[in-house]
């Protein structure tokens, strides 16, 4: 490579750099750098075995840089790039769209409804993150209701731990809620309006054979109950209430339109007999419990709720309600509907039942297992609740299913986090080497940021020897630069003490490596999302307390969790 065109490598990978560096609010990735730069560049490609080493330099004088710098050399050097960087920063500010006729109401009041059957998945996420901003935005009122109206043995059992832990989670997120309500409170309430409506013909106890009802409804047929006086259902529908009648042995139905051309609207149960107690003590003695769409339907109408935020999915609940709304004479809110949305990253499905089965099975250490897309994962993880909100509140309200790459929430909290967290080094799996030099330091002392320079140094001894990743050990006779010690190159099975001239990484491109003392070190068991991982930290981090947020140098952040017998465990939260 000639001098002229090492010059055009440097070029370019300064810019490169640069705006790789500002994109994702970190150090510059020299493997993200080369392959867009390669690509651009056709005729560096013969030369690609040479370019990693000008490469190298450039990325780490980009990487001593703080924001503002790297900013302002990039409208020297590519002004149009960093135009790009702010038309992408003014798009990722831009706010849920206005909710519908906001301005007709007094106070704008919305509920997220959780099953309290397990904790949130991180999908879940998205109702409190976006009721949350809007209540924010209006000034409105902020309300939790549990649904928890289905005691029967099975994936929609409330769990008692779970009511306290969705709460732990809204707060994680950054929302208190206004109101909490658990509708397992309030069977009376339903009662009553159940009474109500039978009372004005708008609903029949049904005693059919599910197959049969089935087929009548199938075939657009009436229930032969249908046509009942109200004093006879109104006896049955107490005798329900009463225990009197056995699970399975009658429903109450909504009288819709037998005829309706969605089968699905006809005549929908509004409640049924469960003979399995609730969890919770207070409701345990109960046995007619109310179906989703009328308990919530009432309750939506009675907490004066205005605008609801339901899945497309969900579309035949709001029509199913309209009837009991034109039964009672009531308004129906404002309605908005959205897609799902769709995690990458994980292994494990975002399901309640299927972690709840893989934790039974023993394949997973628990609910906030790394490996388990739940929000208590990603809360020990390190990550802060408002990274996860802004993620969601960006997805907008769009009504078809939306992908959220977990690499947002982490880029998101690389910029919270970046800033306050301390460096320091881990080796995983290292390579013993010894080190060699009468005259060699005795200690590295890189900095604890290397953006706030008021913050000092680390002491890292190197007593007789140090640990290297495998991919970091040079060949026979290479050369290598520890961070905060100095340069040193390989001898057999040693690294032998060359010195402190930084030149060698700027202009002959040594490449720069974390490191860790071979004795004296902290032995870290780091868990993440693809399993556990084991390596050896700087003996600082042995000075930190549990829930400490370091950044492990070219590995990632890292939650700091607990001590072991003999090691230290972490949680890796990102890149």
């Amino acid at each position: 490579m000639d001098e002229d065109l090492r010059e055009r490598v440097r070029a370019a990978a300064e810019t490169a750099a640069l705006y790789n560096a500002l994109k994702h609010g970190s150090d510059p990735d020299v493997g993200a750098i080369m392959g867009p730069m390669m690509g651009e560049n056709p005729d560096f490609r013969p030369h690609g075995d040479e370019i990693p080493g000008v490469v190298a330099p450039v990325a780490s004088e980009v990487a001593a840089m703080d924001a503002a710098a790297r900013r302002e050399r990039l409208g020297e050097l590519a002004p149009e790039l960093l135009a790009d960087l702010e038309a992408d920063d003014e798009a990722d500010e831009r706010t849920l769209p206005d909710l519908p006729n906001a301005d007709e109401y007094d106070e704008v009041r919305m509920r997220a409804a959780p099953n309290p059957n397990g904790p949130w998945h991180i999908g879940h996420a998205r109702m409190p993150s976006v009721i949350g901003t809007y209540a924010e935005r209006y000034d409105g009122h902020f309300i939790v209701r549990f649904d928890d109206t289905n005691p029967d043995e099975g994936v929609g059992r409330p769990v008692l731990w779970a009511y306290d832990e969705i709460l732990d989670d809204i707060d994680y997120l950054g929302f208190e809620p206004d109101e909490v309500l658990r509708a397992s409170d309030r069977l009376e309430t339903y009662y009553e309006h159940a009474r109500e409506l039978i009372d004005l013909g708008g609903a029949y106890t049904c005693s059919c054979p599910a197959d049969e009802f089935r087929r009548l409804k199938a075939d657009g047929e009436a229930c032969p109950h249908r046509g009942k006086d109200p004093e006879m259902v109104r006896g049955e529908f107490n005798a329900m209430v009463a225990g009197d009648v056995g699970e399975g042995e009658m429903v109450l139905r909504v009288k819709t339109d037998v005829g309706h051309k969605n089968p699905a609207l006809r005549d929908w149960v509004a409640f049924r007999i469960v003979d399995t107690p609730h969890p919770r003590e207070a409701a345990a003695d109960y046995r007619a419990w109310p179906m989703l769409d009328f308990q919530s339907g009432v309750d939506d109408h009675l907490t004066g709720v205005t605008h609801i935020i339901r899945g497309i999915d969900l579309q035949d609940s709001a029509k199913r309600q309209g009837f009991v709304y034109d039964y009672f004479g009531w308004e129906y809110p404002e309605v908005l509907h959205w897609g799902h949305v769709q995690i990458d990253e994980y292994d494990v499905k975002m399901s309640t039942s299927t972690i709840k089965r893989r934790i039974e099975a023993g394949e997973l250490d628990g609910w906030d297992d790394p490996r388990v897309p739940t929000l208590m994962s990603v809360r020990r993880r390190g990550i802060r609740g408002e990274a996860i909100v802004d993620a969601m509140v960006g997805l907008g309200m769009s009504t078809s299913d939306v992908d959220l790459a977990m690499s947002t929430v982490y880029a998101n909290n690389r910029e919270l986090v970046d800033d306050e967290s301390d460096r320091r080094f881990l080796v995983r799996d290292g390579e013993r080497l010894a080190v060699t030099g009468g005259d060699r330091p005795g200690a590295g002392h890189p900095p604890l940021h290397p953006e706030h320079e008021e913050r000092g140094t680390r002491n890292i001894p190197v007593g007789d020897a140090v640990l290297l990743e495998s991919g970091d050990v040079p060949d026979d006779g290479g050369r290598v630069w520890l961070k905060g010690y100095g340069c040193l190159r390989r001898e057999d099975d040693a690294l032998a003490w060359v010195g402190t001239d930084i030149d060698l990484v700027r202009e002959e491109g040594v490449p720069v490596v974390h490191w860790a003392p071979a004795e004296g070190n902290v032995r870290v068991r780091l868990r993440t999302t693809e399993g556990d991982v084991f390596g050896h930290a700087e003996p600082g981090y042995a000075d930190y307390q549990p829930d400490d947020l370091v950044q492990f140098e070219r590995v990632g952040f890292a939650r700091y969790d607990r001590e072991e017998a003999d090691e230290t465990v972490a949680y890796y939260a990102h890149p």
